[in-house]
């Protein structure tokens, strides 16, 4: 696995460095937005790592201009912010992690390695970020029709909304009326029909697609 590393804090740049190399992992780091482009092209790393404050250009216009520029690779946004508003501009603009600077070192190479493997990973801390944009979507525009969100049953689908609240199956059950069994039968059937291995990941592609704006019930 190669990683890129864009990141204006240079003792921070050195820790990741560092860390990354005594795994057998190779990295290239930059300070420099611009630069960080420019590297993305000629190094074609696996995964980017980026810094959402940085001066002169922020982590989210460097995500836009790499979008402009067709950029396959994926990007995980490393920071310190948990402010659901970061989050839900990093994930419109395409992110595939949404990673925060204070989690534990394995914790963040088997992230990298999900994401590599085209998993979407958003740090565990943030599913009360997540309930949030789930509840306080900023659209009506819900896009439940869109594939592959079709194939769910309407009790699917409000599981969904509610595992996106980081509800666990035992309180699912309780608010829904049903047995724990039930609830966890029909978790699977969610994942299995979005391709995807985890509830964060389910959650993450609900608020991306702005699915359950209605307020759910305690």
């Amino acid at each position: 696995m190669r990683v890129l590393l864009i990141d204006d804090h240079a003792l921070f740049r050195e820790g990741i460095v560092g860390l990354l190399e005594t795994r057998g992992i190779e990295i290239d780091a930059t300070g420099d937005a611009n630069e960080g482009i420019a590297l993305v092209e000629s190094k074609k790393p696996d995964v980017i790592l980026l810094d959402l404050r940085m001066p002169e250009m922020n982590g989210i216009e460097v995500l836009q201009k790499l979008n402009e520029l067709d950029n396959s690779i994926p990007v995980v946004m490393l920071t310190t912010s948990a402010d659901d508003r970061d989050l839900s501009e990093a994930l419109r603009n395409g992110v595939k992690g949404y990673l925060l600077k204070d989690m534990e070192p394995d914790e963040l190479i088997s992230s990298l390695r999900d994401i590599v493997n085209g998993k979407t990973v958003v740090a565990p801390d943030l599913t009360s970020a997540l309930a949030n944009l789930v509840k306080d979507g900023d659209s009506a525009d819900s896009r439940v029709a869109a594939s592959p969100f079709s194939s769910l049953t309407p009790r699917e689908m409000e599981i969904l909304c509610h595992l996106a609240e980081g509800q666990s199956n035992k309180v699912i059950a309780r608010n829904l009326n049903i047995s724990d069994g039930t609830v966890k039968l029909h978790v699977k059937a969610i994942l299995r029909k979005l391709e995807v291995h985890s509830r964060v990941e389910a959650a993450v592609m609900a608020v991306e697609r702005r699915l359950c704006n209605r307020k759910i019930s305690d």
